[in-house]
């Protein structure tokens, strides 16, 4: 064991493993995001005004039980930095980590759902084939591996190519996002959560729940990364 751990020493020396969030070299058993960010990373707290913001947006859609975002997103902050490698620079372990993280957190707080399914916000086939993976898809996946809670990102199906989201308002997202998803799997009295990475107006996911609903799901807990706070 001891010449293994010799060995990955020497890997870190000549080819240096680097924290997503603030560049600096991991040490040790460090896996991807360094301890010191792990700790620093601004969590939204249950009772916090941010909490209630999100709650808010859903408050009209009574099958949403609960909402839970697990990071804050600033301009230029750490978190928008992670998302940033995660949704542009290829590092979909950046998604698993985060996703494991969260989930870890919501277990050891006694906050995690009881949901039957995590669903995914799925991409359009034309993005997905752009970026190389979904990384709501990768959030699910650390998240499910944290809790034991079972993930799909094929239930739901992106059917129409649409204009990014960022910079419009929150009827103009809205209809941005009307009628592009369909249910491909059984989610009949299923309680499910909805993953995604940031919510801003919530409208995707809403649209999400539109169409769920419709394919006979009953509750939603909405899980996001980080909000952005609009």
């Amino acid at each position: 064991m001891k010449l293994i751990s010799v060995w990955f020493d020497f890997v870190d020396l000549i080819f240096p493993r680097c924290c997503a969030a603030c560049d600096k070299s991991l040490i040790g058993n460090e896996n991807v995001i360094c301890t010191s960010c792990r700790i620093a990373l601004p969590r939204v707290g249950q009772d916090s005004a941010a909490a209630e913001m999100i709650s808010q947006k859903f408050l009209s859609i009574q099958e949403v039980i609960e909402t839970h975002a697990y990071l804050l997103f600033t301009k230029k902050g750490k978190v928008q930095k992670l998302l940033h490698a995660l949704k542009y620079k290829g590092q979909s372990e950046v998604g698993v980590e985060i996703g494991f993280m969260f989930g870890q957190e919501m277990l050891e707080n006694g906050l995690l759902p009881n949901a039957d399914l995590i669903i995914s916000v799925p991409l359009h086939k034309k993005k997905l084939k752009s970026r190389g993976y979904n990384q709501s898809d990768k959030l699910a996946e650390g998240f499910s591996e944290a809790t034991n809670i079972p993930w799909s990102g094929n239930v739901l199906e992106r059917a129409k190519y649409t204009e990014t989201q960022t910079g419009k308002t929150r009827n103009e997202r809205w209809e941005n996002v009307r009628g592009v998803f369909v249910v491909k799997g059984d989610v009949k009295d299923k309680r499910v959560i909805i993953m995604d990475d940031v919510l801003t107006t919530g409208a995707t996911i809403e649209s999400c729940i539109e169409v769920l609903i419709e394919a006979g799901c009953t509750k939603f807990f909405i899980l996001t990364i980080a909000s952005a706070q609009h």
